[in-house]
């Protein structure tokens, strides 16, 4: 890097500022940001906020301009939560995207510095390498052995080998010696001047309108609008029978008409939307501070529904840390001459761990690195997936020399081994697999006649066999036993053989017996059709030899029997499977930015147990989700039958329309502040994954939803019909909400968890955000009930402390008597352990 910045001084800062302002962003489509008045605007046009809104008119044309006001003031609170729930939401995802950004090496005042890909400007001095994403079109400079992936341009799979940019050269149409944006490089490397970014892009041409379209809807989102929509249309019908009984029993339109609002807005749930939005963003972000990056914010909802997980071994179940455990000779060669001919089968400047581990034992072994490879490299086979070898062609001591390394598969037919030979070769491959090693065979030809076109072609005598060692990672059995547990199966994919494969399974607890359908090897992947496999993959815990483009056949045949598929990868031949997983996780250390911008979820820490808790947080996330949800449910289920119940059965007005909005400032926190905070269920991974086609609101969920409402609401307007017995309407209607008020907060106890006791100490900071609000909702009703002012406003009178008193005990009543259900399954539950 520090060569490339002393001979491309590059752009300065003022010249970036220039260019930037004179052609923008390296953006597609520039995103449309709304203005705040556009948001708030967008906030009040709600339908609740329109009922509101409506109720406030209907006071002021009554004469009662006070009650107007005071409608007016909680609506403009209302709206403020909900606008700092969308800016805080809207800040999270901002900070979620410029984490996930692609980032650049360019070449500016003359050092080499990282940016966003978004920040190229036309005369940046780009350095790409193998596995990015190109971000802008640009000229080659200088060329190493570069190649791209133009597929997504010109519908051609075969790789386009780059030339370096001649001054004669022009015309139209793709051009060798020019690169483009949203190609990606899949060997060697590059030095670019970027001539176009944005939409003057030859992809910003053709892809401005896909940039632009809108996001699909999920599952989950579906299902919520869905539910709202049914809600509001159910609203809309509560309103209108209200208006219609209420003027057919005598009273007044303008009754009628604030007892239909009342109706209406104690019906519509417009808190779903939010709890889904707050809760994914937000879940997102800390999953971030867990080395979890979630590049796409519905996959969150994906997560605790997985119920299988594809990993690599390197690197994943590995530490990723080769070293070289020994150098074997064989066929006559020296120690020496095998290590020198793997050095010259390696790269000068080596990022390939096995590579760096040859060349450091090599300086222990005193041999002069740099001299070997000063020497001419007149050509390079480089390592593919089909041929699994490399090779360098050097000119050597006056002769064509090459030097080659890789799978002993490979290498052994080209190195014409008599039965002996190749025997003796077999078994030490055989011993250095059993004892868990890597192994590559090293193959030299010191006198070649001509460079052939295909390395296939070659002809090599095989100087030895290299085996190198990765440790397993510490956490690993212990996470693949948690994914047991939690019924999510762990496939080990590798391209290693069979037998160290088999090795590293045993040493991490990886399910994997003598069966015959518990590992497959890519030979017999190649035979079978997509049926055969999938009916194969019943008990499959193990691919060896298996190439990246044979995990794409995996993950279809897997999600063709119903799984949802968790898969992991870091090649650029990786991206493929990472899209068409159900979710494809990305190793952010060693992986490729191609690998990054196919995958759902970027691993910033490359550790598998980071998969495991991620897993475990998307499930808790879901869980909370639902939870949030069921206590809407229920605590809209008394309010919506109070309203209704009044005028029908012709009592004083008890619920007006800022009484609902008073219960509507205590719901709006408590759902999105606490149940977002709430720690996992004790047994969350301990259970089997859901399934991704389960609705949200199950049968179970709303029947515990609706048992838990109607005991409110029996509590809670019972108390209110007796207070009219022996006290006036006011203090009737205060009994009521003070009632409904403790039974909420007590609800928000006993529904945090589906099996614990209400009172059991969650985490601390679930537990101060849970009092914080407590405490404030208390006060609030304290000032309402007994401040004049504030009294008249909302209609309601002091409490006594006896009747307070009487109050949180049939509140108490109305809501912990579910304990009893959840003490009831406990005593189950550990009945079946015993047996």
């Amino acid at each position: 890097m520090t060569e490339i910045a002393e001979k491309y001084s590059g752009l300065s800062d003022a010249e970036v500022r220039e260019r930037r302002e004179r052609y923008g962003m390296n953006v597609i489509a520039e995103e449309k940001r709304e203005s705040a008045l556009k948001k708030a605007l967008k906030s009040f046009s709600e339908p609740v906020f329109l009922l509101l809104i409506g109720a406030a008119c209907l006071y002021f044309f009554l004469g009662e301009p006070r009650d107007g006001a005071v409608m007016l003031v909680f609506v403009a609170f209302m709206g403020a939560i909900n606008i700092y729930q969308e800016w805080k939401t809207d800040r999270t995802l901002a900070a979620l995207k410029s984490l996930s950004s692609p980032k650049v090496t360019v070449v500016r005042g003359g050092e080499a510095r990282a940016v966003s890909s978004e920040e190229l400007v036309p005369g940046d001095i780009v350095i790409i390498s193998e596995g990015e994403r190109i971000s802008a079109d640009g000229e080659l400079l200088e060329n190493d052995g570069f190649g791209a992936d133009e597929s997504t341009l010109t519908g051609e799979a075969d790789i386009v080998w780059k030339r370096c940019a001649t001054a004669c050269e022009s015309g139209r149409g793709w051009r060798a010696d020019r690169c483009y944006a949203g190609t990606n490089a899949v060997a060697g490397r590059a030095i670019v001047r970027v001539t176009e970014t944005g939409g003057r892009t030859e992809y910003g041409k053709i892809g401005a309108a896909v940039a632009q379209a809108p996001d699909r809807p999920t599952p989950l989102e579906k299902q919520t609008r869905r539910l709202v929509r049914d809600c509001s249309f159910f609203s809309m019908l509560m309103l209108i029978f209200v208006v219609a009984a209420t003027c057919y029993r005598g009273g007044g339109f303008i009754e009628a008409a604030l007892s239909g609002v009342t109706i209406a807005m104690a019906t519509i749930p417009e808190e779903f939307p939010v709890v889904l939005t707050v809760f994914l963003a937000l879940g997102a972000w800390r999953l971030a501070k867990r080395n979890s990056l979630i590049r796409r914010i519905p996959s969150v909802e994906t997560l605790g529904a997985v119920t299988v997980l594809c990993v690599d071994k390197t690197g994943t179940l590995t530490e990723n840390r080769m070293t070289l455990k020994s150098f074997t000779p064989l066929c006559g060669s020296s120690p020496r001459k095998l290590t020198e001919v793997a050095v010259l089968a390696s790269e000068t400047n080596p990022y390939d761990p096995m590579e760096r581990a040859i060349l450091d034992e090599a300086s222990k072994n005193r041999i002069e690195i740099k001299l070997l490879q000063g020497q001419r490299l007149l050509h390079e086979f480089p390592f593919s997936s089909e041929s699994r070898m490399m090779c360098h062609v050097w000119s050597h001591r006056g002769k064509i020399a090459a030097a080659a390394k890789g799978s002993p598969e490979s290498v052994f037919p080209l190195c014409g081994l008599s039965e002996e030979e190749l025997e003796e070769a077999e078994l030490a491959q055989r011993r250095l697999a059993e004892a868990g090693c890597r192994v590559l065979a090293v193959a030299y030809n010191d006198d070649m006649r001509e460079i052939p076109r295909e390395i296939s072609a070659c002809s090599f005598k095989l100087a030895g066999l290299a085996a190198f060692i990765d440790p397993p990672r510490e956490n690993v059995a212990e996470s693949i036993r948690a994914c047991g547990s939690a019924g999510v199966r762990v496939v080990m994919i590798t391209g290693d053989n069979s037998v160290t494969a088999h090795r590293l399974a045993h040493e991490v607890g990886l399910g994997c017996g003598e069966g015959e359908h518990v590992m497959i090897s890519g030979e017999e992947l190649e035979r079978m059709t997509d049926c055969e496999l999938a009916e194969r993959l019943g008990d499959v815990t193990i691919f060896s030899r298996i190439l990246p483009r044979e995990k794409m056949r995996i993950v279809k045949a897997l999600r063709s029997r119903g799984e949802v598929v968790a898969m992991t990868g870091d090649g650029v031949n990786d991206a493929p499977a990472l899209k068409y997983a159900d979710i494809g996780i990305a190793m952010g250390g060693r992986g490729t930015e191609v690998a990054r911008e196919a995958a759902d979820m970027v691993l910033l820490d490359d550790d598998f147990s980071t998969i495991v808790s991620t897993i475990r947080d998307g499930r808790r996330i879901y869980d909370n989700i639902r939870k949030a949800m069921e206590y809407i449910l229920v605590i809209h289920i008394p309010i919506a039958l109070s309203a209704l119940a009044a005028p029908l059965l012709a009592l004083p007005a008890l619920l007006l329309p800022v009484h609902v909005v008073l219960l509507e400032l205590i719901i709006d926190p408590t759902c999105s502040i606490i149940f977002e905070r709430q720690p996992e269920e004790r047994d969350i991974m301990e259970r089997p994954p859901r399934s991704a086609s389960a609705p949200i609101i199950t049968r179970g969920l709303f029947g515990k939803a609706l048992a838990q409402g109607l005991a409110i609401f029996a509590a809670a307007f019972g108390s209110y019909y007796a207070a009219l017995q022996h006290g006036g309407a006011e203090h009737a209607r205060t009994f009521f909400l003070t009632v409904l008020v403790l039974a909420n907060l007590f609800l928000v106890y006993v529904n945090r968890s589906d099996k614990d006791f209400a009172f059991k100490k969650g985490s601390a900071a679930a537990d101060m955000i849970a009092w914080l609000v407590n405490i404030g909702v208390l006060l609030c009703l304290v000032v309402m009930s007994t401040l004049p002012h504030a009294a008249a406003a909302t209609k309601l009178s002091q409490l006594s402390a006896a009747d307070f008193a009487l109050a949180l005990l049939t509140a108490a009543c109305a809501t912990f008597w579910w304990e009893a259900v959840k003490w009831r399954g406990r005593v189950k539950e550990r009945g079946a352990i015993l047996r």
